[in-house]
């Protein structure tokens, strides 16, 4: 999802949550699975869950936990972090395959969405593609850029060392962007699919070229995932949830992924992104239901033919969010979630209006009637009467101070 604070009472409609900012050492995580086959590990980049350093979880080699700003500690950690650490990464390949020696190299990139996070060449290369004015964007893509080039150089390098033939390479990413992901809804800190849709890309021997695969996966199935691809399955513990993608590497267009269940869950009690404050989804099939904690309600959506989750089914198909909420609460209780509990005596309003620190959304607020979270097109209609209304001194211009209402 994303970086959250420390939970509990917040001064929000609900109390979230106290949040683990640490990883437990008790976890075992995927290097030191590895290791008890033989594999070297390493992490280089964003180190973002706690303080340790990655070494005590089973890493030979890191940059230390690294958290947001690099090793430097910096505010703008790329583009010098974007290469360093896959030189880094580089050099740790080549140690290994010299020595025959499997290993695992996990490169966390740091991201950045301005001119300074990128090199000035790959800058100069996007505003040449003539993709706006917007600087946000040209910078973001600029980083984009600088990925895309590093990623290739640790490509070249496996087919340089000809072990591209025995390597797995992962893509994936830790949530949408923030902002808009269109045809997506919602982006990071929310569970719109614009939030929690997000690539998945593999390369190796089971891999076939070109393909491309429907069956929904998740970011718990990469670990089962890499311990079958090693050998380690029978070493997992029974607590991870995700299961192996090999049968869909092998069968792209039927493969199925074994899990002890087949609706797919996400929890997020907590307040960040998204106005509907703390939220939990499943995912069972076409249909996705969402629950509000805030006034306890449902939204329904059915993605086979609503992808943009613009229309809400919930009062139509009544059966069918009683059928998910029941699945819901029982995958909740199983596990023993955490969950964000009610005020004594007090009814939950919603976050922007209880909260005068956050970011007020005066224009969602004012546009959203029925308060479900999203604007039909009647009330997308009503925008430009709103935006005259906020103007509150008349002078033709819209301030920060108005626009959130005040």
């Amino acid at each position: 999802m994303t970086f959250t604070g420390a939970g509990g009472d917040t001064g929000q409609a609900l109390i979230e949550p106290r949040v683990v900012s640490e990883l437990p050492r008790d976890v075992t995580t995927i290097a030191e699975l590895l290791k008890t086959a033989g594999y070297a590990t390493a992490h280089f980049g964003k180190w973002h869950v706690g303080k340790s350093d990655p070494r005590v979880h089973g890493f030979d080699e890191s940059d230390g936990a690294t958290s947001n700003g690099g090793p430097e500690n910096s505010r703008n950690p790329n583009p010098k972090q974007a290469y360093g650490m896959t030189e880094r990464g580089i050099e740790f390949i080549k140690q290994n395959a010299a020595a025959n020696k499997p290993f695992y190299v996990q490169l966390s990139h740091y991201g950045g969405r301005s001119q300074e996070d990128a090199k000035p060449e790959t800058f100069e290369k996007v505003l040449q593609l003539g993709l706006g004015r917007d600087e946000r964007n040209m910078g973001a893509a600029a980083v984009l850029l600088d990925m895309d080039i590093t990623i290739g150089m640790l490509l070249d390098t496996l087919d340089e060392l000809n072990i591209a033939d025995n390597t797995y390479v992962i893509y994936t990413a830790d949530h949408g962007t923030p902002g808009r992901n269109g045809p997506l809804q919602g982006g990071k800190g929310g569970l719109w699919d614009g939030g929690i849709r997000i690539p998945l890309f593999m390369r190796g021997p089971m891999a076939k070229a070109g393909s491309h695969s429907s069956v929904l996966v998740t970011g718990a199935d990469v670990v089962p995932t890499v311990a079958d691809l090693a050998g380690v399955s029978g070493k997992l513990s029974d607590q991870v949830e995700g299961g192996s993608l090999r049968q869909v590497l092998a069968d792209p267009v039927s493969g199925k992924v074994a899990r002890s269940r087949e609706a797919i869950v996400f929890h997020f009690p907590h307040y960040d992104k998204d106005p509907l404050g703390p939220v939990s989804a499943i995912i069972a099939g076409q249909y996705k239901l969402v629950r509000i904690y805030e006034g306890q309600r449902h939204l329904l959506f059915d993605l086979a033919t609503d992808l943009g989750e613009r229309n809400d089914l919930s009062g139509s198909r009544v059966d069918k969010v009683q059928e998910l909420s029941t699945q819901l609460t029982s995958y909740l209780d199983s596990i023993d979630a955490e969950m964000p509990a009610k005020r004594s005596g007090e009814t939950p309003q919603s976050a922007a209006l209880r909260n005068t620190n956050s970011r007020p959304d005066a224009i969602m607020h004012g546009l959203d009637e029925n308060n479900d979270g999203q604007l039909t097109k009647d009330e997308v209609e009503r925008l430009p009467a709103l935006l005259r209304s906020l103007d509150k001194n008349k002078d033709g211009t819209l301030s920060r101070d108005e626009a959130r209402g005040r």
